[in-house]
């Protein structure tokens, strides 16, 4: 885990992004790395933070696997939409098909904040709609970005106002709450 630095080497209008990424089927964790090392894989997106693998419940639709979520900080010089493309187009070569909402995933990977723009398209919006709602999100973007504001808040401050039952870095138990 590393905290988040100014983008460079991957061209002049490169920004931070954030991305959620999430998995509850075969190795989760592995499935995360497989995909982190895949929208890296060019330099068109350069890796700047990762969090620690969380365990999670599963959300939406809760009869499935648990899962593991992380979160990235990335450098790119891709523009939103090109983000977007990067992002789906390794969940196809992943093998994810998209046969239920909220159901079970070989990988997910959303965008969470692109830089400070705001997006609204039919399938885009920047920043995601439900970060707030979200335990497994703030969790580990509070590993990367605690002092993130979202809508006007910390990411920390909403992660410990946020029912966080269920929701603990692997590597230990959740028993500290997280920032100052």
């Amino acid at each position: 885990m590393s905290s988040m630095t100014e983008p460079t080497g991957v061209g002049p209008a490169a920004v931070v992004a954030t991305l959620g990424l999430g998995s509850n089927i075969g190795d989760k964790a592995a499935r995360i790395d497989r995909a982190i090392a895949l929208l890296t894989a060019d330099g068109l997106v350069r890796l700047v933070a990762r969090s620690r693998d969380w365990r999670t419940p599963p959300w939406g639709v809760t009869d499935q696997d648990w899962f593991v979520n992380a979160c990235i900080s990335v450098a790119t010089s891709l523009p939103p939409r090109g983000l977007l493309v990067r992002c789906l187009g390794v969940e196809t070569a992943m093998g994810r098909v998209r046969s239920q909402h909220w159901g079970p995933r070989i990988i997910d990977i959303d965008i969470l904040t692109y830089q400070n723009m705001a997006v609204s398209e039919p399938d885009l919006v920047i920043p995601h709609p439900r970060i707030a709602e979200r335990a497994f999100v703030l969790g580990p973007l509070c590993d990367i970005a605690p002092d993130l504001m979202i809508d006007g808040q910390r990411v920390a401050d909403r992660f410990r106002a946020i029912d966080q039952t269920g929701v603990m870095p692997m590597d230990r138990p959740c028993t500290a709450q997280p920032g100052p």
